[in-house]
């Protein structure tokens, strides 16, 4: 998986191209943790995004609710196959996913 970060003032947009699952998780994760300070508006485009495991939800979910404290966080670019995980595990609902 490859990640690019790319942010102006308080805005921060971490685009994602790949797999995200157990294996690449991780460093998504930590990315975000490292990321997050000073950030109000936080966007997570996913249109080269191929494939999104149980982890990568986790990682989602968990930067939701760091931005929940400080900001917004929004989805942007899912295709068909990840809106129908985010449907079907009701992360449509959590997640602002424009």
């Amino acid at each position: 998986m490859t990640i690019t970060k790319t942010g102006e003032g308080s805005d921060l947009t971490i685009a994602l191209e790949g797999r995200l699952d157990t294996t690449t998780a991780p460093d998504l994760e930590k990315e975000v943790q490292e990321s997050l300070g000073g950030v109000s508006n936080l966007t997570f485009d996913l249109k080269a995004l191929e494939y999104i495991s149980s982890a990568g939800l986790r990682v989602l979910l968990s930067a939701q609710k760091i931005m929940n404290k400080q900001g917004e966080m929004k989805i942007t670019g899912a295709n068909e196959a990840i809106m129908e995980v985010f449907e079907v595990t009701g992360f449509i609902d959590i997640l602002n996913i424009a």
